[in-house]
């Protein structure tokens, strides 16, 4: 193909295109009335779920197996390394997902007794972290300076390194 045809045919395109842009002007971002949008499933929860230990359900992505449906048989099965604050998310995780279940399922006694331990388990762990690595959010208490990022920045490689 000579370069004379390479640039016609692309010539026609962008006409093609703007032929198609002129016909589509005014119906984007419209849907016919009662269209649907998308069709969701979400599997109903009963009373009192089995649950997955803590650590587990934060590497899966739920607290409850029963709405565990890995995306095309993908299954996130490595576990996160024991540290101070992989602990804080996995308490944090735990808890927003007995939040949401408490949401649809308010008399479950024995899911809010579980969500309140969780949540002074955390309190505590967060005063831990806090009192001897430093804050976790900027919303954190930080006494008479500001000590939110302390160096060295996580992309400060050699800086981190050495820590």
């Amino acid at each position: 193909m000579s370069r004379n045809d390479s640039s016609n045919v692309l010539d026609q395109e962008v006409r093609n295109l703007k032929n198609m842009n002129m016909s589509l002007q005014g119906t984007e971002g419209r849907l016919p009335s009662m269209a649907p949008l998308a069709n969701p499933y979400v599997p109903f929860q009963m009373e009192n779920p089995p649950k997955y230990e803590a650590r587990k359900a934060l590497v899966r992505g739920t607290l409850f197996p029963g709405l565990d449906l890995p995306f095309m048989g993908m299954v996130n099965s490595k576990e996160q390394p024991v540290t101070p604050l992989t602990e804080l998310q996995t308490l944090a995780f735990a808890l927003h997902e007995l939040a949401l279940y408490l949401d649809t399922h308010r008399t479950d006694r024995e899911a809010l007794m579980l969500f309140q331990s969780m949540q002074k388990l955390y309190g505590e762990g967060r005063e831990r972290y806090e009192r001897e690595c430093g804050p976790l959010t900027h919303m954190s208490p930080m006494g008479d300076e500001f000590h939110w990022i302390c160096d060295p920045w996580p992309w400060e490689y050699a800086a981190n390194r050495e820590v």
